[in-house]
C-alpha cells in the first residue's frame, strides 16, 4: 500500500487542530464524559440516552471535519484516506465473515458468563454504557455503527494521511503514530482501556495497510462494537430471574 496525500494550507490547519484534539483533548473529554455517565446512570433514567446522543454528535462532527480536510486538498485523492475499493476483495469478504463468526461465538460466551455472574473480560470498564431498555439498545447499535465508521475514517484514514502528507513520516511510522493516538483515546476506561485500544488499533491499522481500504477495518470494528455494546447490563440480568418468578 502506498499513499501520497498533498495537503493544502487550509486542510493542513484543519487537520493539525483535529490531530491535536485527538491526541490531547479526546482522552480527557472521553474520561470526563464517561465519568459523568457512571455517576448519573442509576439516578437519571435517561442519562445513557443523552450520553449516546452526545457521542453520536461528536463522532459525526469529527467525521465531517475529516471529509472537509479531504475536500480542501485538491491534490489528495480519496484513496489516500482509505476511501477506495480494497486491493484484495476476496480477503475482505473472508475477513468480514470470520469477524462475524468470532463476534457471534464470543458474544454468546460473554452472555453466558454474565448470566452465571462470572467475569466478562472488559465488561466492568464499559458497564455504564450497557443498555437496559429497548431505546437504549437501539441507540447502542447506532453508536456502535457510527464508532466503527468514524473511528476508522478519523484515526486510520485521516491520521495516517496526516502523518505522511504533513509530518513527512514513512507510511508505517505514520501508522504507528495513529495507533498511539487511538490508544490514548481508551483512557476513559483506565490503563486496561489504553492497552485494549492499542491492541485493537494495531489490528485495524494492519487490516487497512493490508487491503489499502477502510472497508474491512470499518466492518470488523462495527461488528465488534455491536457485540460489546449489546451485552446485557448487570441490573438487567439480576432482574430477569425476578421477572420469571
Amino acid at each position: 500500500m502506498t499513499i501520497s496525500p498533498d495537503f493544502s494550507a487550509a486542510s493542513t490547519a484543519v487537520a493539525t487542530v483535529l490531530a491535536a484534539y485527538l491526541l490531547l483533548g479526546e482522552p480527557w473529554a472521553g474520561r470526563r464524559m464517561y465519568g459523568s455517565l457512571a455517576r448519573r446512570r442509576d439516578t437519571e433514567p435517561r442519562a445513557l440516552v443523552r450520553y449516546f446522543g452526545l457521542v453520536l454528535t461528536l463522532w459525526w462532527a469529527l467525521a465531517a471535519l475529516a471529509v472537509a480536510v479531504l475536500l480542501l486538498s485538491p491534490g489528495t485523492d480519496a484513496a489516500d484516506f482509505g476511501l477506495a475499493m480494497p486491493d484484495r476483495p476476496g480477503y475482505v469478504v473472508t475477513g468480514i465473515l470470520l469477524a462475524g463468526a468470532v463476534a457471534v461465538a464470543s458474544g454468546r460466551n460473554f452472555h453466558d458468563l454474565a448470566k452465571r455472574e462470572k467475569n466478562v473480560p472488559g465488561l466492568a470498564s464499559i458497564e455504564a454504557m450497557l443498555p437496559r431498555t429497548a431505546e437504549e439498545r437501539r441507540l447502542a447499535i447506532a453508536v456502535a455503527v457510527t464508532d466503527g465508521i468514524g473511528a476508522e475514517l478519523v484515526y486510520r484514514g485521516l491520521l495516517i494521511a496526516f502523518g505522511v502528507g504533513v509530518l513527512g513520516l514513512d507510511l508505517y511510522v505514520a501508522a504507528a503514530f495513529s495507533v498511539l493516538v487511538y490508544a490514548v483515546a481508551g483512557f476513559y476506561q483506565g490503563r486496561q482501556g489504553v492497552l485494549a485500544f492499542a491492541l485493537f488499533g494495531a489490528m485495524f491499522t494492519g487490516l487497512y495497510l493490508a487491503t489499502g481500504s477502510l472497508l474491512l477495518p470499518v466492518a470488523v470494528h462495527v461488528i465488534l462494537s455491536v457485540r460489546d455494546l449489546t451485552l446485557p447490563a448487570p441490573e438487567k440480568l439480576r432482574a430477569a430471574p425476578e421477572a420469571a418468578v
